[in-house]
């Protein structure tokens, strides 16, 4: 099992727990499919789409249970990045942590350990 990380709102977040299925953000219903990063992306998508927001949770999703409909694709620089063309259900999610600021405006992501926790 691998993981994928979406970051997201924690109100976004708190209405799709309600649901039991995480439909997307705004850009992820403009662009057709929900947007993810491997642990290794996730500074730089944070600093890149984030920037400076303080209410964020970081959703951290098992590829096996989000099977064939999760594809990785070319994106910023050629990187292949996760994208999920289907709605996201609650029982692939592993975790959920939130994203802090720190006192220097980048975003507090857990340990390289937690990140590959299963």
């Amino acid at each position: 099992m691998g993981l994928v990380f979406k970051i997201c709102g924690e109100d976004e977040w708190r209405s799709a727990e309600l649901e039991e299925i995480f439909r997307g953000s705004d850009v992820d219903l403009r662009d057709g499919f929900i947007h993810f990063s491997t642990a290794e992306q996730l500074a730089e998508t944070a600093a890149k789409h984030f920037a400076g927001r303080r209410d964020l949770l970081l959703v951290a999703a098992d590829t096996e249970a989000l099977g064939e409909a999760l594809r990785f694709e070319p994106s910023r620089g050629g990187a292949l990045f996760p994208h999920l063309y289907a709605p996201l259900p609650i029982s692939a999610v592993r975790f959920i942590e939130p994203m802090p600021l720190r006192a220097d405006g980048t975003h507090l992501l857990p340990s390289p350990e937690r990140l590959r926790s299963r």
